[in-house]
């Protein structure tokens, strides 16, 4: 803003001294000096409450709300963000974004997720969330407005993540339309639905795991597994390395069953198979040498 100030209004040159001065000359510089003081005060306080400040001024508070202004053309280092440590929880937790863009928690049993207080239309906003599955029991709900980016998200099905493996998963949320429709990334996992790197050797009675795509194992004697449900467009792959005895495993939802569950064995070296998860079920679409059931 141009500063109403005007030290032009002040003569300096009055009174002249060694000679008698007109009393209106003090009146005129006192009126308008009392003039340019009332215009530094208010200058001053709208500062004061309109500035971005690097400390609070004395007596106050420290509140540097931007009220939704925006800030462009400029070159930011350091910047650093605000930690929402939500803590140990189950049931609906909320993420506020007015609590910080990075928000934590650690699952003490299933959560539904919910938001609030995103900006409006218009404007982008993004909330990270950091959430510690400390069981695959643990699911995550979505809500229904998270529609954008699950095609292809590990172990999505009809709003709801399961999780093969317990540990730390990051999703980021983003919306611009006030949250009417919310995106989804999963930061950690890999998205392909046709390879997820590395292979696992599948121990017995254990569950395979969906992160990788390929499962391999050495009987010591006749051992089972069990395969859970994949998410549309994942690829899984078995075989046996070395033979001690069959391996039999159970499959959620086999797409050669009319319903439910069904079984692989294998009981050769080089029995192997491949199976592909399509409409909510795993098909086959090779094998060798081992059976159906």
């Amino acid at each position: 803003m141009t500063s109403a100030i005007n030290p032009n209004d002040i003569d300096g040159a009055y009174p002249v001294a060694g000679q008698d001065n007109d009393s209106q000359g003090f009146r005129d510089n006192f009126t308008n000096t009392k003039t340019n003081f009332q215009y530094a005060a208010d200058e001053i306080t709208d500062l004061q409450t309109k500035a971005v400040l690097k400390a609070a001024l004395t007596g106050t508070t420290l509140d540097n709300d931007m009220n939704g202004s925006l800030l462009y053309n400029f070159q930011a280092q350091q910047v650093s963000g605000t930690v929402n440590a939500i803590g140990t929880t189950s049931g609906t937790v909320t993420l506020n974004f007015e609590n910080g863009s990075y928000q934590t928690l650690t699952t003490a049993g299933s959560v539904t997720l919910g938001f609030t207080n995103f900006p409006a239309s218009g404007v982008s906003a993004t909330i990270v969330l950091r959430i510690t599955v400390a069981s695959t029991a643990h699911t995550l709900t979505l809500p229904a407005a998270v529609s954008i980016g699950t095609a292809n998200l590990q172990g999505y099905a009809s709003n709801i993540i399961t999780f093969s493996v317990a540990g730390t998963y990051i999703f980021e949320f983003t919306t611009v339309n006030g949250g009417s429709a919310v995106s989804i990334v999963d930061l950690i996992r890999n998205r392909d639905p046709i390879y997820l790197s590395s292979s696992e050797d599948l121990a017995a009675s254990a569950g395979a795991n969906l992160l990788v795509t390929t499962s391999f194992f050495s009987t010591a004697s006749a051992e089972t597994a069990t395969l859970a449900a994949g998410y549309t467009g994942q690829i899984k792959a078995f075989a046996m390395a070395a033979d001690s005895g069959d391996m039999v495993i159970t499959v959620t939802n086999a797409g050669w069953k009319t319903s439910g569950t069904g079984t692989i064995t294998f009981n050769d070296i080089g029995d192997a198979c491949t199976l592909l998860y399509v409409n909510s079920k795993w098909y086959a679409i090779g094998a060798n040498g081992v059976t159906f059931g």
